[in-house]
């Protein structure tokens, strides 16, 4: 069996569409094996986007996502 990883990022949470993302999952016959609501710091999103480190949105994608919570899902 194959596994994704896949994040429901900060502006979906605040707009409150993280239930019909996770609907729209389910309907498209995937499962979720688990499922978290987090909170990134900056470290922790520079460390998890560390490959993009020397392009020019670094900064702007690591601000953004330590934004505010995400949900993150396997």
């Amino acid at each position: 069996m194959e596994k994704t990883f896949a994040i429901i990022k900060p502006n979906a949470f605040e707009d409150g569409n993280s239930g019909k993302i996770i609907s729209r999952i389910y309907e498209e016959g995937f499962i979720i094996r688990g499922l978290k609501k987090l909170y990134l710091s900056k470290v922790e999103a520079e460390g998890f986007y560390h490959v993009h480190k020397d392009k020019p949105f670094f900064s702007e994608l690591t601000d953004f996502m330590s934004s505010g919570p995400c949900i993150v899902m396997v």
